[in-house]
């Protein structure tokens, strides 16, 4: 299934907040997202622009396989991501059948996620280690990204669609370079 979403790199959170107030936005959770990423040795996911991700949400534990359509460069737009998610009941266990079947596990990453709806729009207020924050916008559909985009008064020639994986290149970080990307610890290089 195409996951709708867009992101805007290096928002004003207090700004973001006053705006998504002022259309009417709830304010849902605050909370950290921990993640595993899984890849094969050989890291093949990733040379295809895929991956497998664990991810703890609070609430909820995520299993999902994303890949990046149309992938560029991950300074230029993608075509969009294809996204296939359940939810599972065991975030460690989970983490050792990969191990166990022969993948590896590419990095644990951490996100502190603000999360707002309106109606079926979610909007993000993503901080990760090392990178300024962004706004995540997805809904069920294009037209509704517009929308929201418009209801913000954001400039849509500066959505991204694109991963996190893309941001951190932009700003000189190499993902695979490091087995740890956390605030605690913040980014751990590989052995």
């Amino acid at each position: 299934m195409e996951e709708i979403e867009v992101k805007f790199l290096d928002i004003d959170p207090k700004e973001i907040k006053k705006k998504l107030a002022k259309i009417g936005a709830k304010k849902a959770f605050d909370r950290i997202f921990k993640s595993k990423v899984f890849d094969y040795s050989d890291f093949r996911l990733n040379t295809d622009s895929s991956w497998v991700r664990l991810r703890d949400e609070g609430d909820k534990i995520t299993l999902s396989y994303k890949k990046r359509l149309g992938a560029k460069d991950g300074i230029q737009n993608d075509d969009g991501m294809l996204e296939h998610e359940v939810t599972v009941s065991d975030f460690e266990t989970t983490a050792k059948i990969f191990l166990s079947i022969g993948m590896i596990q590419k990095y644990y990453e951490e996100k502190r996620r603000i999360r707002y709806f309106l109606d079926d729009i979610e909007f993000d207020i993503d901080y990760c280690p090392a990178l300024n924050p962004y706004l995540e916008i997805e809904t069920s559909s294009w037209k509704k990204i517009d929308q929201a985009i418009e209801l913000l008064n954001l400039d849509p020639k500066d959505k991204k669609i694109f991963s996190t994986t893309q941001i951190y290149k932009q700003k000189g970080i190499q993902p695979l370079d490091y087995k740890e990307l956390s605030f605690k610890n913040g980014l751990v290089r590989r052995d």
